[in-house]
């Protein structure tokens, strides 16, 4: 959303509901579904069930700021890890006469859950005498940071605004009205069987169609680098 004219709680939501508004409507090529392999299994699943257990849809925001950036959002059970994370990814610099492209893009990494944290993904000179590059981070960890302070839960935090009357954190009826105006009609192609789910197995990324969807619009996966939250250990 763009800067609110004040951090009164109608200013904030006001540029909440221009955001989603500017949002097109979702093209069934832009959506992938999964369901897991042994979904059905359950036996409180029917054995024809289409239900998806995974989804990933690209959204593009129709304004001067965010045209032609897309906005993947991604969610599903069974898969490789548990996180919840935004993820900027920055194109390709020009020019790469340090090849530092083979090792993937830079981003930058807000970390929701678990281990709050934001971190800047990177290139940089690998020690040593040699002229090469190797990916790293600039990392902030709150654990690590902010030792010794207790750093609430979010519902700690929504209880806490609902006893002092602020509800800039909450949802206002014409944004949710938005918002299911930009799902709707997906969901009603769903329930008509119009999207089927592919099938992907348990413990990985999702179904493959997903990351070349990912592919498509732009993004870079970036192999072999795995960030590691920062020990608390001092010694």
């Amino acid at each position: 959303m763009e800067k609110p004219v004040s951090l009164y709680p109608e200013h904030i939501r006001d540029e909440k509901v221009k955001v989603l508004e500017s949002v097109q409507p979702i093209r069934a090529e832009d959506v992938v579904l999964g369901q897991y392999e042994g979904y059905t299994e359950d036996p409180t699943v029917p054995k024809d069930s289409k239900t998806p257990t995974f989804a990933a849809v690209v959204l593009r925001i129709n304004n001067e700021r965010w045209d032609g950036v897309p906005f993947i959002l991604k969610a599903g059970k069974a898969l490789n890890s548990r996180k919840a994370e935004i993820r900027v990814q920055f194109k390709d610099v020009p020019g790469d006469i340090f090849k530092c492209n083979k090792h993937g893009r830079n981003e930058f990494v807000i970390r929701l859950q678990p281990s709050e944290a934001m971190y800047m993904k990177l290139m940089v000179k690998q020690p040593g005498l040699e002229m090469s590059t190797t990916q790293s981070e600039l990392d902030l960890s709150y654990q690590q940071r902010y030792q010794g302070i207790a750093i609430p839960e979010a519902y700690e935090r929504l209880i806490l605004d609902t006893i002092r009357g602020d509800q800039q954190h909450f949802v206002r009826r014409d944004e949710l009205k938005v918002a299911w105006e930009i799902f709707t009609p997906l969901l009603n192609r769903i329930d008509n069987g119009e999207i089927k789910p592919n099938t992907y197995t348990p413990g990985s990324r999702g179904p493959k169609e997903a990351d070349e969807l990912a592919a498509r619009v732009g993004y870079r996966q970036t192999h072999g680098y795995i960030w590691i939250p920062p020990s608390l250990r001092t010694d």
